[in-house]
C-alpha cells in the first residue's frame, strides 16, 4: 500500500518535472475576416477594415459579443452597433487612453465610480447645444501628457578640465 503510493507521488512528481508537463499550450487562431459566417459578419461589419490586423484575445472578444447579439433587445442591439462604429473610428492612441481609463475607473473606489455615474447622467440631461458646447471646449483643450521619462531628460556632460563650468561668468578666466 504505501509502495504503490510512493510509486504514485513519483510518477507526479516526475511528471511535474518533466518539460511536458509546464508546457505551454498556443491560443488558438481566431478566424480571419473571410472565415466569419455571414450573420458574424453582419454583426461585425464596422469592424471589417481592421479585423486581420486585430490580435487573436481582441476578436476572440468580438466573437463572443456577435454570438450574445441575436439575444439582445433591438436598443441594445443598435447600441452595440453604435459604439462598435465609434470604437472602430478611434485612433490606436484614443483605444488604449479608453482601456487605460476604463482599468483605472474598474480599480477606483465605489464612491469616485458612483461620482463618474452621476457625472454621466448629469451630461445626459443636457440639452443638444450645451454637449456640442462642452465637447467643442474639451477639444480646443490641449491634452494632457505624462512627464518625461528618466531616459528622455537630456543629461549635461560635464565640464571638460579646459572649459569654465556652466554657471561661471564668461568673462572671468578659468581656474587652471
Amino acid at each position: 500500500m504505501a509502495r504503490a503510493r510512493f510509486g504514485l507521488i513519483l510518477a507526479v512528481a516526475l511528471w511535474l518535472a518533466s518539460p511536458l508537463g509546464h508546457a505551454v499550450v498556443p491560443p488558438l487562431p481566431q478566424p480571419t475576416w473571410a472565415e466569419l459566417s455571414g450573420e458574424q459578419k453582419r454583426v461585425l461589419a464596422p469592424l471589417a477594415p481592421e479585423w486581420d490586423k486585430m490580435e487573436g484575445f481582441r476578436r476572440k472578444k468580438w466573437l463572443g459579443i456577435a454570438q450574445r447579439y441575436q439575444s439582445m433587445s433591438a436598443d441594445e442591439q443598435a447600441r452595440m452597433q453604435r459604439r462598435m462604429t465609434a470604437w472602430a473610428k478611434l485612433t490606436p492612441d484614443e483605444r488604449k487612453r479608453a482601456r487605460e481609463q476604463y482599468k483605472t475607473l474598474q480599480k477606483a473606489p465605489p464612491e469616485k465610480k458612483e461620482a463618474v455615474k452621476l457625472k454621466w447622467q448629469e451630461y445626459k440631461e443636457l440639452p443638444e447645444s450645451e454637449k456640442t458646447r462642452l465637447k467643442a471646449e474639451a477639444a480646443s483643450k490641449p491634452t494632457p501628457r505624462p512627464p518625461p521619462s528618466k531616459q528622455a531628460v537630456a543629461v549635461k556632460p560635464p565640464p571638460t578640465s579646459g572649459s569654465p563650468p556652466a554657471n561661471a561668468p564668461a568673462s572671468q578666466p578659468a581656474a587652471r
